[in-house]
């Protein structure tokens, strides 16, 4: 006798729909969730925050209130800073930031690979990359200012020191790490060291070098502000400078709100560059719920 086969095949589709739908849904109602979770625990710290500084003068002088700090950012986006406008001082930490995350990165990255893919490098420039990854790197900021003046050098030099270590032994490790069967394979097929290193080599790494960047650029942040603070005459960093030195601290809270909203905007930026350049990855191992 036979089975309508087409019968079988349209109730296997609409199972596996209905399961999608359902799948979607709980997604959906979890993500909702999370949201109305999040914020929750926003309002509960800023609500709880408020409450206990109160009117208290010294409490509001030592540690800010939320509401005063609303007031901080109103004015400086209104009437300016200081200094300037609160774009230009924005603008000033961004440009120092970006080149120095950029110029860092394009070095770590290129450093990790060579000396994870030449032995020689590696054996030759370990205990000098290991001396000078023990100095503590926020002292070399004083060292920048003095030598390069309060201009925008000597903060995108202190930037790219604090990014490069990060990016470089993610990259030399993510090398390392690469299944030695594939470069065997890849290279009995003829390809060349340049090919294997291109082809094989650096996909491969790419995961450990894209993790990288997420931490990086919060340390590009951390540098230029560093920067500005120890010498300059612009940027975030003299504003929590000039706020501190006037026990304001609703404009340190104010310039740190700020940089925590710069930060979140690159944090997204790096992550749809992670999705798009990522894409071969499985789908369970793509995602944030891992």
């Amino acid at each position: 006798m036979a089975v309508d086969t087409s019968v079988t095949a349209a109730d296997e589709d609409l199972e596996i729909s209905a399961t999608e739908r359902a799948h979607r849904s709980r997604a959906r109602r979890r993500k909702v969730v999370v949201h109305c979770t999040q914020l929750a625990v926003l309002v509960v710290i800023i609500g709880g925050w408020q409450l206990w500084v109160g009117n208290d003068s010294r409490k509001i002088i030592l540690y800010g209130v939320p509401s005063g700090i609303f007031s901080r950012l109103h004015t400086w986006i209104v009437d300016g800073t200081a200094i300037g406008s609160l774009g230009d001082q924005i603008k000033v930490t961004l440009e120092e930031a970006f080149i120095g995350f950029l110029i860092g990165t394009a070095l770590g990255i290129t450093c990790g690979i060579a000396l994870g893919r030449i032995r020689f490098l590696a054996d030759v420039f370990s205990p000098y990359i290991k001396v000078l990854n023990s100095i503590p790197r926020i002292v070399l900021g004083s060292v920048f200012v003095l030598a390069f003046g309060l201009g925008i050098e000597s903060k995108v030099l202190l930037v790219i020191v604090l990014v490069f270590f990060g990016v470089f032994f993610n990259a030399f490790q993510g090398v390392r790490e690469v299944d030695r069967n594939l470069i065997a394979n890849a290279t009995i097929l003829g390809g060349s060291r340049w090919q294997v290193t291109r082809q094989v080599v650096l996909p491969s790494a790419f995961t450990w070098i894209i993790a990288s960047l997420h931490v990086s650029f919060g340390f590009a942040l951390i540098g230029a502000i560093v920067g500005e603070f120890l010498g300059g005459s612009q940027g975030l960093g003299v504003l929590i400078k000039n706020a501190q030195g006037t026990f304001d601290a609703n404009g340190v809270w104010g310039a740190m709100v700020i940089m925590g909203l710069v930060a979140l905007a690159a944090e997204w930026a790096i992550t749809r560059l992670e999705n798009h350049l990522l894409r071969w990855r499985p789908a369970q191992l793509s995602g944030s719920d891992l």
